[in-house]
């Protein structure tokens, strides 16, 4: 609470800053103290988040960030619109695309089920993922392996089954350059469940 002996809109400053996730007291103080001395970048700062929030919203169709709406990978005429991949965040987009694996569309639920938090299915992003299954044979559940991800996914698959469509789960398992002896065992459950034959 060192922030009391500080002038008010540097308190601000610091509490802000420690309200952003992986941020710490400490780093928040440092991060207010760097742009109170370097008035270029707080202010290139300031016009980047400003433009972000201004430019930046949901895409109408899947949910993932964009500047247009509707965002690229919806508007691509080459992606495979009978394979749906369901993720936590736009983040998870990202993640899937760099693998250049994935050729398929995308649905981003912007948050997994929790009731601790009070996050329940109105305030995840489902209403539009039923308006999407009309030419979806495959929807891939890609959320992550948490005990909330995995509600989430059961939840999901409880909703699409009865329709007619094939619900997948992503593999689970060791990392590349994992050591089993290091691994728990949920996680080697999971590789174990999810091998394939080479």
């Amino acid at each position: 609470m060192d922030y009391l002996y500080y002038p008010q809109a540097l308190s601000d400053l610091i509490i802000s800053f420690s309200r952003l996730p992986g941020v710490g007291p400490k780093t928040a103080g440092r991060l207010a103290f760097y742009l109170l001395q370097h008035s270029d970048d707080a202010e290139q700062l300031a016009r980047t988040i400003t433009t972000a929030l201004r430019e930046i919203r949901q895409c109408t169709v899947c949910g993932n960030y964009t500047e247009a709406d509707p965002c690229k990978i919806c508007a691509g005429e080459r992606r495979d619109r009978t394979v749906l991949c369901i993720v936590e965040q736009p983040r998870d987009v990202v993640a899937l695309e760099k693998t250049r694996e994935f050729k398929g569309i995308y649905h981003v639920l912007h948050g997994v089920l929790s009731p601790m938090e009070g996050i329940g299915p109105e305030q995840l992003n489902l209403a539009n993922l039923l308006k999407r299954l009309d030419n979806v044979k495959e929807v891939i559940i890609a959320v992550n392996p948490s005990v909330e991800g995995e509600a989430t996914a059961l939840y999901i698959a409880r909703i699409l089954k009865p329709l007619g469509t094939k619900v997948t789960r992503i593999a689970h398992g060791l990392p590349v350059g994992g050591d089993l002896e290091y691994a728990d065992e949920v996680t080697i459950t999971r590789a174990l469940e999810g091998r394939r034959q080479l």
